[in-house]
């Protein structure tokens, strides 16, 4: 069945830096769109950003534009998101999501980020 499992959530204080990671398996992930959402405590979802299948076009939402970087690794069959210059904004809950644009049909079980002094 199809599996996404994130990893890499942490504390990091302001401005500091973080990756996190997601394992995929039970489909096939170098064919797959594959995107990154973000839930803050008590707010609703937000897209972060997706990649497209091939990995040469990423797209970003505006209040992380300049310091996310989404990449993909599809020989390990893995999702990253590097995660610079963080502010206490960015705390939220890190989801990966098979698809794109809303249309997401399969998600993990997040990683815990908090950005904290």
């Amino acid at each position: 069945q199809v599996q996404l499992v994130e990893s890499g959530g942490g504390l990091v204080q302001p401005g500091g830096s973080l990756r996190v990671s997601c394992a995929a398996s039970g489909f096939t992930f170098s064919s797959s769109y594959m995107s990154w959402v973000r839930q803050a405590p008590g707010k609703g979802l937000e897209w972060v950003s997706n990649i497209n299948a091939g990995g040469g076009d990423t797209h970003y939402a505006d209040s992380v534009k300049g310091r996310f970087t989404i990449s993909r690794d599809n020989a390990k069959n893995t999702l990253y998101l590097q995660m610079d210059s963080l502010k206490p904004e960015d705390a939220a809950l890190y989801y990966c999501a098979r698809g794109s644009d809303g249309a997401w049909d399969y998600w993990g079980q997040g990683t815990q980020v908090t950005v904290s002094s």
